[in-house]
């Protein structure tokens, strides 16, 4: 089962309603009823890190570095530099050293996954406003600071996908002895 599922699941049983696919079905408490299915897709909004459930649309390293001024340097500095919020950018090198910075550009493993958080999580102070255009863009931009992509990329899903992180092949694989495929 996907993690989009289960979220659905679970939000059901949450709200009361008995997962039997029928429409007017209810909790054992006689309180809650079924998600439709527009409802559930409303919460199915993650995305894989290979860049699966990536939305259509798409945006320029110029065009986030104008949503970036706006919405994000508050937090996170001008130029990713940290402030109230992490640090986004620079650190590469140091994370097997003693003092690992962690950013986007040194720890950061799967390049949809940024455009996941900044979707779901940011701005802080109104997640889930910004445009998928401008989710796209910021990523551009953050990625463009941390010399992975170049001051003219333009990302989509697919292009967004194909950026290789630095760190991409430094954490632990699927071989882990808790989890059984």
């Amino acid at each position: 089962m996907r993690w989009r599922e289960i979220c659905g699941i679970a939000f059901a049983i949450l709200l009361g309603g008995a997962w039997t696919g029928g429409a007017q079905a209810q909790g054992a408490y006689g309180i809650g009823r079924l998600l439709t299915a527009a409802e559930i897709a409303g919460w199915n909004i993650d995305v894989g890190r290979d860049g699966s459930n990536l939305p259509k649309g798409s945006g320029s390293v110029s065009h986030g570095r104008e949503v970036f001024a706006q919405q994000c340097a508050s937090c996170h500095g001008d130029k990713g530099e940290g402030g109230l919020g992490d640090r986004l950018v620079g650190g590469q090198g140091t994370i097997g050293t003693s003092k690992p910075i962690r950013t986007v550009g040194s720890y950061w493993p799967y390049a949809p996954t940024l455009f996941d958080y900044i979707r779901r999580a940011m701005p802080l102070n109104a997640p889930q406003s910004l445009s998928d255009e401008d989710v796209y863009a910021v990523s551009a931009f953050i990625l463009n600071l941390n010399g992975l992509v170049g001051p003219d990329a333009m990302l989509d899903a697919k292009s967004l996908a194909a950026v290789k992180m630095p760190n991409r092949d430094k954490f632990v694989g699927d071989a882990r002895p808790d989890v059984k495929k």
